[in-house]
Formats: C-alpha cells, structure tokens, sequence
C-alpha cells in the first residue's frame, strides 16, 4: 500500500502523532488510507447535498476496512456562471480541481479515492486526477435533477435561458417568464437536460470509472444513497485486487465512451474533456476519433436540449446500461473490457433499449451520432458541433458573417434584434487562450432559439457551447482567433458555408485576399487582470486538444 510510506516504522513516529491528533487509533491507520473527495458547497445545486452521500460512502469503506479521508475541492456552477466575467474561470477550475486532488493524494499517501461531484469541469477534473494518480479510483456523482413543470409540461433550466431570448423580443410576458423561472429547477441534482454535467457522468460510466446508474439515477431518490454505499465497498475491494485506473482508462475504454457519446447526443463539451482526461492517462485520442467514431455509431437518444425527453426518462428506460447494451448487441463496444464493477458483457450484456427514449439500432434517431467534428478553411485544426440539435434545415448553411469580438457585443446585438435571418453569427477571441477561458455562448445560443431564429440563424465560435444548446452551433473553431486562426481573418459580410453532412465549415474568401488581410492583422492580446486566467492563457492547448494544461515537451 502507498500508505505504507507514510505509516510505517521508527521514522514514520511524527507522521503517526499527527494523525493521532486527528483522531485516528493505532489499528485505524494501519487499513489502507482511502481519499473521499467531496465538491459540495453550498451554491451549486448538483452539489448541496453531498455531504450525505460522502457519509454513506465513509461508513461503507470503514465497514470494509478501510479508513475514510474526506477533503474538500471547489466546483463552479456554470450556469450561475453563465454570460458574465464569471464564466471564464469555468473551464480553469478543471485544472484547479485535478491539480488539488493530485496533490492531496500524493502528500498524504492515499491508496485509493471515491470522488463525489456533479458538474460540468468537476467531473471531468476527476477523472483527470484518477488518470494522473493511478491509484484505485471510483467517480460519484450527485444524480441528476428532475425536471420541473408548469402545469403537466416539463421544463429544464435551457428553457429559462430560452425565455430570456423570447421575453427580450415580446414573444413571452414577464408573467410567464417567471412561472419558467420559478419551475424549472425544482430541487438538487445537476441540471435535467443531456447537458454537459450529466453527459460526463453517463461518460464515466462508459469509461468504467463509475458504476451502472451513476449518470441517470436521480438525485433525489434512495438508489442514489445506495450508489454512495455501494461505491464504498467497490473501492475496497479494487485496493484489494490491485485495479488502479489506467488499467481501466485504455483507449478502447475512450472509444467506448465517444461510441456512447455519440449515440446519447451528449454535450460538445464531452470532446474537451475526453481528450483532456485521455492525455491525463497517456492515450492519444484526438477529434479524428470522434469524427471516426460518429459516421458508425447512430443516434439513439433525444434528450433535451435535442429532444423532449429529460434524464429522469433515460433512468426509468434503462440509463446507460440500456444504452451500452444495444450498442453491444450491434458489435460497436468492447464486451471484454473491464469497469470498476466487472466486464462490460457482464454488465450491459442483457439490457435492451426500450424503443422510445432509446431507440434500436435498427430504428435510429438518425444513422450518424449525436457530435460531428467539421474542418475546413475557418476550422483547419476543427471545430464541433452538436449535430443531433440541429434543425434538419440548417445541416447547410451559407451565410454572411456578422463578427463580434466578445461575447458581451454578440449579445447586445441578439437582444437588440440585430441579427437578422441567414445570418452567421462569429463570435471570437473566445478561446482558452484569447478569452481567456473558453467560455460557453449558452445567454447567446438560448436568446437566438428564443427568438426563433435557431432555424435560420448559425453560430460559430473559438469558444464553446452548453450541452443546453441548440442549433447550428458550431464551438471550439480551432486554431483560435488568439493563436492567428483563421477566424480571426473573417469580416462583415464574409460568406461562410456550413455543410454538417460532409463536415466541412470554410470562409469563402479567396486566399490572396485572407494573405493581405493576414499582413495586416494585429492579434488582440486578453484585457485581464486576473493573476488565475493569465497563468491559464499562458499555459493552455487548444480546444482541439482539450484545453489543458501543456506540460514540458508538448505543443498545442
């Protein structure tokens, strides 16, 4: 056991009384020393109630005979974080969070984690820590929030964001847009929706870092308690056997989770941190995975932003297991491959879809899965897209170019009624380096859907997009305007063609006159004073290789 370094011998005398002072006997340091990361604080709704989910995971570990160490990390909420400054410490904190668990787990000698989180960088943050440390790790999450109502109709939090869009152009009284507000989130648990939060946490289940139910079962429900428990005993038993989490993070593993992916049309955001929690484990995968990956998995499942359904009804049809299962049965996963809970077969092997929330594979939501990758003169690095959100008349697009330099001035003029039908709406110096941050564009994606201009209007950005966006919303366009991009060079009026299909986005200027403009440009360096954002700019890749942190010897 790691522990043993820190606990054992005349040497370790000091380290002992130390941990006698927190109140640990002589035979509770010698059981294996088991982290229990808990993201709870009280401002996140997928994090409140945490601090009973990590007791029942201390209790289970200590009836199994380990000792159970908790300590704390941060998490953001991105929504709250949503269309201010706030956003761009979002992304960052990823870093921060993995950083922290690596950290604390080294220092004290820890030999095995539960991480207990919910939100949209926390999650993918720990399973870079677990890839990092490769110690025996489970992921927790919080469950999923149910959907609200206003009557018999189910809302999430995409459709307050929404309503924002409609109200600003009189489509939507104040009186409905409060009933929106006050209806949509109606208790804990990340946000309903196939959102970027609970896209990681199915994700994790098809990593095989979590276990079956980990992304679906509701917050609110006694299984979700039973979960933590459960996850106690699991981490034991990994100590015992010696499986730490690279053995389970292999590439097969990755392409698993993006043939997953791709089938639940999860959020964009799932091709930032897969690739960044792969490269945190010492596997290449890449965009072209993705892109490979999505012409032979179908979609399957239509959850909101996409589609009508909620994660409550991706539970109760099966969650994840159902999923991997038919997927399974169509030879696209690896039955051989193990999980923290066992082989893959043994787990998904008799589970079935239910035909509506998920379709067979013989009856597919469409042929193609739910993410393409598109590359072109803007994109040459790529960029992505949620294809399964998008109406099917705006798989081709062409239209001129209205370029704003932030997301504050893309706003104002989507509020001001500015953007017109046809238009593509640019959005840059976004990226993780000219944001800096990288932040999501969902105020921007929902006030356009709000207005009825989803169908009409496109986005492109060098940064990215909620798993509560719809429409032909194209992120993560690298590289970015802040590394000389392309999309940088692009002016008013510029015709830009956006062909899903063939995955192609390409600016339609001819190269002499993008050379002379190229001459000409002056990047634009951040406006920030942030000692935290700065450090990240500096030290970050691109979106197209997951926006982490570059270490010696890498490029972007």
């Amino acid at each position: 056991m790691i522990s043993e370094q820190v606990k054992r011998g005349p040497a370790r005398a000091p380290h002992r009384a130390l941990m006698r002072a927190s109140g640990y006997t002589a035979w509770e340091m010698d059981r294996p020393w088991i982290g229990v990361v808990n993201s709870y604080n009280a401002i996140v709704p997928g994090h409140v109630h945490l601090r009973e989910l990590a007791e029942a995971v201390k209790g289970a570990v200590y009836a199994h005979g380990g000792l159970p160490l908790e300590f704390p990390v941060i998490a953001v909420c991105d929504g709250i974080a949503m269309g201010h400054r706030g956003m761009k410490y979002s992304l960052p904190s990823r870093e921060v969070i993995a950083d922290s668990i690596e950290i604390m787990a080294r220092a004290h000698g820890l030999d095995g984690l539960v991480m207990i989180g919910s939100c949209d960088k926390v999650v993918p943050a720990m399973a870079m820590a677990a890839a990092r440390l490769d110690i025996p790790c489970v992921l927790l999450s919080g469950g999923p929030m149910l959907a609200g109502r206003v009557g018999v109709e189910p809302l999430d939090l995409s459709q307050a964001f929404e309503a924002v869009g409609a109200h600003s152009r009189g489509m939507m009284d104040s009186d409905r847009l409060a009933q929106v507000e006050a209806a949509c989130c109606p208790g804990v648990g990340s946000c309903a929706g196939m959102f970027t939060a609970n896209t990681m946490n199915c994700l994790t289940e098809a990593l095989g870092l979590a276990l079956p139910g980990n992304g679906t079962v509701p917050a609110v429900s006694a299984e979700r308690r039973l979960l933590a428990k459960e996850s106690g005993r699991v981490v034991m038993e990994l100590v015992r056997r010696g499986i730490t989490a690279r053995q389970i993070l292999t590439l097969e593993a990755f392409e698993d989770a993006v043939a997953v992916d791709m089938a639940l049309g999860g959020s964009t955001n799932s091709a930032l941190h897969l690739i960044a929690i792969a490269r945190s484990a010492g596997v290449e995968l890449t965009l072209d995975h993705f892109d490979r990956i999505s012409r032979r998995v179908p979609n399957l499942c239509r959850l909101s932003p996409a589609g009508a359904h909620r994660m409550e009804d991706l539970n109760y049809a099966g969650g994840i297991r159902a999923v991997m299962g038919e997927l399974l049965r169509g030879g696209l996963l690896k039955g051989e491959r193990i999980t923290v809970a066992g082989k893959i077969r043994e787990i998904c092997g008799l589970s079935r879809a239910d035909g509506e929330v998920i379709r067979s594979l013989d009856n597919p939501r469409s042929p193609e899965g739910g993410i393409a990758v598109l590359k072109g003169t803007l994109a040459p690095m790529g960029s992505v897209v949620k294809r399964s959100a998008v109406d099917p008349s705006m798989l081709v697009h062409r239209g001129p170019a209205r370029v704003f330099d932030s997301e504050e001035m893309a706003m104002e003029a989507v509020i001001g009624g500015h953007v017109k039908e046809g238009d593509v709406v640019v959005i840059r110096y976004e990226g993780p380096k000219g944001g800096p941050g990288m932040r999501e564009m969902l105020s921007v994606t929902a006030a356009l859907a709000g207005q009825g201009l989803d169908r009409s209007v496109a986005l492109v950005t060098d940064g990215r997009f909620s798993g509560a966006t719809r429409g032909a919303s194209v992120g993560h366009v690298s590289p970015e305007a802040a590394e000389g991009g392309p999309i940088g060079l692009v002016e008013n009026g510029d015709p830009i063609e956006i062909d899903i299909p063939n995955r192609r986005i390409d600016l339609m200027v001819d190269e002499a006159e993008l050379a002379r403009r190229g001459r000409e440009r002056r990047t634009k360096a951040p406006e920030e004073d942030s000692v935290a954002l700065l450090r990240f700019a500096r030290m970050t890749s691109s979106g197209a290789t997951g926006a982490i942190t570059i270490t010696k010897g890498e490029g972007n």
